[in-house]
């Protein structure tokens, strides 16, 4: 345990930051399972409403600073693709 008082307060800053953090990309991975979920189950509405949600929680990430700029754009790319993916096997079914 640290004896100087600063280091014991970056100490509490620290654990609550990383708790924090947790919480934040659990939410995210959650979030991301849930798209997938209804591209695999074949619901386009469902899937893009989904996007929308987990997109947000991506952009909250970025800017409370739990990911970085690349991170942020592979994790949303990915699940774009998956969407649009959807999107275009339900318009050839559809002609």
């Amino acid at each position: 345990m640290a004896n100087i008082k600063s280091s014991k307060e970056r100490i509490k800053t620290n654990e609550k930051a990383r708790v924090r953090n947790a919480a934040i990309r659990s939410r995210i991975r959650t979030e991301s399972k849930k798209v997938r979920v209804a591209v695999e189950k074949g619901d386009l509405e469902t899937a893009e409403a989904q996007l929308k949600e987990a997109f947000k929680y991506i952009d909250k990430s970025y800017n409370d600073g739990v990911y970085k700029a690349n991170t942020v754009a592979r994790q949303k790319s990915s699940l774009q693709r998956l969407v649009n993916a959807l999107k275009a096997t339900s318009e050839t079914t559809a002609d």
